[in-house]
């Protein structure tokens, strides 16, 4: 069978409702970056935890994380609309992959420096996500050249995209304390989310599909989640082979796989792709909810490392404050997954609300028996449940409240 090369093309857009649109080989390559990624930040955020420096680590983590995830969500929206898969492209992609690569590196130094109450010291960081956005400029200005119906809203991106990277550059040469970078690092992240709204709705917008898109955040979800099994599983191997297998160790492990399941099962319960395809307008709430809800799952496993090294002996966080920082990320992810499908479908389903009510009910459940000197490992495994509330709700009712929803909002 004759190969094909992958000679230059016009990025000219790609057609929103095209059939059978799926992932590329370069775009999983592309998400691949960005397990490495996760995993550094969870790694981090639980030895932050583990150590007691609870509002430093969060602190660190949501500056990690937002980075990442807001990072992938601008490749992934334009390669949804422009991806030619020509050498150039390909080209472009592998460099804002090398910006993926320094981005990461340079997590630990934004966790080390704040936790030790020195000046934030995210000049890695930081020039990772710089030579990012310069592979992503070049693909922008790309397509406004071929793209001639599209032309504002590409240079639109491409213009604003340069110009917030001046901020950040001058982020790499100043040695600034945790407020003054907070507030400028505030001031930098709302131009970034302000520049697809503007290119979006004054630019003209862009060509991109919505069933590609929904199974590209899938995708992401997976991978996070997956951070969290391998994460926990490591350690817990570590725990095993010092300690031998505990009945704690077990429950742990089971806790870890429980909660894995669990939340991707009601991650996939929304037809997303339907949604979207019938209600393009719906974008940027679609676009921008599921940062906080990657972050959360991400966090999920780090609250699971964090439960590993307490059986390890290895924290200064008691069985209560463990707990929490599994029961936390759980309970916001499923309220984000709640709220998401509120908005799509724009309406508020009573069965679904008190199955958010139920799994609530749970996670405290779960806070409570830990206050009551229950084992740290049992509270985990209760904690498990929570996700499984929505899980046996929709199945034996929610889904036939979910397709009379989605039936009034395609016809609408």
């Amino acid at each position: 069978m004759s190969g094909t090369a992958h000679r230059l093309r016009v990025m000219a857009g790609r057609d929103p409702h095209e059939q059978h649109r799926v992932a590329t080989p370069l775009e999983l390559l592309f998400d691949l970056t960005f397990v490495v990624g996760f995993g550094t930040a969870a790694s981090q955020f639980a030895h932050a935890l583990t150590a007691d420096h609870v509002f430093p680590g969060l602190i660190s983590f949501l500056f990690a994380t937002f980075a990442i995830c807001w990072a992938w969500i601008n490749f992934t929206w334009f390669a949804s609309a422009y991806d030619t898969d020509d050498w150039m492209y390909r080209v472009t992609t592998m460099v804002q992959m090398v910006g993926v690569v320094i981005l990461t590196l340079g997590i630990p130094d934004v966790f080390a420096s704040i936790e030790h109450g020195e000046h934030v010291d995210n000049a890695v960081l930081v020039a990772g996500y710089v030579v990012m956005r310069v592979g992503l400029i070049a693909q922008w200005l790309r397509a406004a050249a071929q793209d001639a119906p599209r032309r504002r809203a590409c240079l639109t991106y491409a213009t604003l995209l340069g110009v917030v990277q001046i901020g950040w550059i001058a982020q790499i040469f100043t040695h600034t304390s945790l407020p003054v970078t907070a507030a400028w690092v505030g001031l930098m992240l709302v131009l970034e989310m302000a520049v697809p709204v503007v290119a979006e709705r004054w630019g003209g917008g862009t060509p991109w599909h919505a069933h590609h898109i929904s199974e590209r955040y899938g995708l992401m979800a997976i991978i996070a989640l997956g951070e969290g099994v391998v994460g926990t599983v490591a350690t817990l191997s570590a725990v095993v082979q010092e300690q031998g297998w505990s009945v704690d160790a077990i429950l742990v492990t089971v806790a870890g796989i429980g909660l894995t399941f669990g939340m991707w099962w009601v991650f996939f319960t929304v037809p997303t792709g339907d949604l979207l395809h019938a209600h393009r307008e719906q974008s940027f709430w679609f676009g921008y909810l599921p940062i906080f809800l990657f972050g959360s799952i991400v966090a999920t496993g780090a609250g699971l490392h964090v439960a590993a090294y307490y059986l390890e002996g290895n924290s200064k966080l008691g069985s209560v404050g463990t707990v929490f920082s599994v029961v936390i990320p759980v309970g916001l992810f499923v309220c984000l997954v709640f709220l998401i499908y509120s908005i799509l479908v724009r309406q508020i389903d009573w069965f679904h609300l008190l199955l958010l009510v139920l799994t609530a009910a749970v996670l405290v459940g779960s806070v409570l028996l830990a206050l009551g000197g229950v084992s740290m490992a049992l509270c985990l495994l209760v904690a498990t449940a929570a996700p499984m509330v929505s899980v046996v709700g929709y199945e034996l009712v929610g889904h036939r409240h979910m397709a009379d929803a989605m039936e009034r909002r395609l016809v609408a």
